[in-house]
């Protein structure tokens, strides 16, 4: 395997650390409270970035996404890229690539996913009922992809659901509740479109928690360089080295392995157990490190409206949204043994 960037995936990356450096401020985001940044939005289409991830694929989006979260930027850039440009690029029709690729590109349409939430919404000719309790970024998406109890994927335009209801997560995520009464619906995929987009979407939400990890740890190494305490800085405390690299190693964890498994999707071998195994360090390793970040800052940890608040927050979403370590480490068990019997 080899995870070096391609010249365009580093360009990228670049670009998008550059805008979300200047524009996801702490100023900023404080004054967005628990809404979209629209202006930042604009400017990562107006960048391409949306549209570029079908040229860097899968581990392009990772690298994205590792900018983003390092400054809790708040867009739908994970979810539109995950359920609406990769979703559309890999399983629409022809028709339905050429209908909805141009907005999911240039961020006029935006999609989220109500994944994983099999079993709690019913497919009839063509139309979904039931309900979702809530789904990341709905607030502001104009399509939401939908599985239904038989884990076919549908797209839903939101305007048709029958209530779009608000509700405030951990993390300011413009996350809501879609409540679907014989609601239209287009079909995306065949069979193995859910498998597929729930891997990739571990992947990218894999990749979003190793950038709020780092992003933690860089803001507490900084503040324990300069904190002292009885004239000696906090960082030459032996406690509070051990205390950070062990969160440093944790952050590296759910890089590589998130890494790992958006390699083998991009280069299309069989990633469903590596998107489990990243899902599991991005969530498990994740509460550690945002813990950690937040501990470190000793009292300016509690502090509510402090930068590394925010890390600490969305490490936790980010948890609870990937399945949480128990769920995902039983999801894996049963792959392995599925696989042992065939």
């Amino acid at each position: 395997m080899d995870f070096t960037p391609t010249e365009e995936q580093e360009a990228a990356r670049e670009l998008a650390g550059r805008i979300f450096a200047d524009l996801s401020t702490h100023e900023r985001l404080r004054a967005a409270g628990t809404g979209t940044d629209a202006e930042l939005w604009k400017a990562l289409c107006a960048a391409g970035l949306p549209g570029a991830v079908e040229e860097t694929g899968l581990l392009g989006l990772v690298l994205l996404l590792e900018e983003q979260g390092c400054r809790t930027a708040q867009v739908p850039f994970a979810a539109s890229c995950v359920y609406g440009v990769l979703a559309v690029a890999r399983h629409g029709m022809e028709e339905q690539r050429s209908r909805l690729l141009p907005g999911l590109r240039d961020g006029t349409t935006v999609a989220t996913g109500a994944l994983p939430a099999p079993g709690t919404v019913a497919a009839a000719d063509g139309r979904l009922s039931g309900a979702v309790d809530w789904v990341p970024w709905l607030r502001d998406a104009t399509h939401v992809l939908v599985p239904d109890e038989e884990r076919a994927l549908w797209l839903v335009r939101t305007e048709d659901a029958a209530a779009v209801e608000a509700v405030e997560l951990t993390a300011p995520w413009s996350a809501a509740r879609l409540v679907l009464d014989g609601t239209p619906a287009e079909r995306l995929g065949g069979t193995g479109a859910h498998d597929d987009v729930l891997a990739a979407a571990r992947i990218a939400f894999a990749g979003l928690q190793a950038g709020v990890c780092a992003g933690s740890l860089a803001r507490a190494v900084e503040y324990t360089s300069v904190r002292e305490q009885f004239g000696r800085p906090l960082s030459t405390r032996q406690a509070v080295q051990l205390r950070a690299a062990d969160a440093h190693m944790d952050t590296e964890a759910i890089r590589v392995t998130a890494y790992e498994a958006a390699w083998r999707f991009d280069e299309g071998l069989d990633a469903a157990g590596a998107a489990l195994t990243a899902a599991w360090w991005a969530s498990e390793a994740g509460k550690r490190v945002v813990h950690a970040g937040q501990h470190l800052h000793g009292g300016m940890g509690a502090d509510l409206d402090h930068p590394v608040h925010r890390h600490f927050l969305w490490g936790r979403q980010l948890d609870a949204y990937l399945g949480c370590g128990t769920e995902l480490l039983a999801g894996l068990g049963d792959l392995l043994a599925e696989r042992d019997l065939s």
